[in-house]
């Protein structure tokens, strides 16, 4: 199966510099909004076996147009199976804080260089959101119907989901970039997960989808399509 991971536009709270974790009511920006109208004609029509969301407001707003425009085609009920086990990070007492403010606290070296050990006052662990993306991850890929599987997100969430899909620990997954509205696709077989394109903001996703499978063996780095 495919998995198409959507990481939602631009926030409000990105526009203000403010982490803002779990708070409701955190709508897109205008340049938000602008990317959610962009993202949906990047993606276009593709056949999808599931849709799983974060909670977030501005993770379903960044899809509606999509669901609007391409997917009530598939289903005239058409609707994203809410899921908390792609919530964003619980950031505790750090919500709603000016990450201007927030890179000075002593926590975030450990953020930054080992977040593995990362645990949010009054919050949660950044290896306790890894563990239950995967978990939510794992359960899309099992599922036996056709077309390609599609999360929409947050930035470390899928940051997490790439960082296991390429073998790497957590304490690498900082430099992986996932930028608002931005598709990143992962491939799973029998095989190990593959990356098929990462933090891209302007190619047709349809196009991708919809085209050959890739030869599997990669020897030499692969013809190519």
């Amino acid at each position: 199966m495919r998995l198409v991971l959507i990481r939602h536009a631009h926030s409000e709270a990105n526009a203000a510099g403010v982490l803002s974790g779990r708070k409701p009511n955190v709508h897109l920006s205008q340049k938000g909004i602008e990317q959610a109208q962009e993202l949906a004609n990047r993606l276009g029509y593709f056949p999808i076996s599931q849709m799983r969301i974060s909670p977030m407001e501005r993770c379903f707003e960044t899809v509606q147009p999509w669901i609007n425009n391409f997917l009530a085609s598939q289903s005239k009920a058409f609707q994203p199976i809410v899921d908390p086990g792609l919530n964003e990070v619980d950031y505790g007492s750090w919500s709603g804080r000016k990450l201007s403010v927030l890179n000075k606290n002593k926590l975030w070296k450990t953020v930054q260089q080992a977040p593995s050990r990362m645990y949010f006052p009054s919050g949660e662990g950044i290896a306790t959101m890894q563990t239950r993306a995967m978990k939510s991850v794992h359960e899309l890929v099992s599922t036996k119907r056709k077309g390609a599987g599609v999360i929409v997100s947050h930035g470390d969430v899928i940051k997490s989901i790439i960082a296991s899909a390429l073998g790497l620990h957590l304490d690498e997954f900082q430099r992986i970039i996932i930028d608002p509205a931005s598709v990143s696709i992962l491939e799973y077989s029998t095989e190990k997960p593959r990356v098929i394109l990462l933090n891209d903001s302007r190619g047709r996703v349809n196009e991708l989808l919809t085209a050959a499978p890739r030869a599997k063996n990669l020897l030499g780095g692969g013809s190519g399509r």
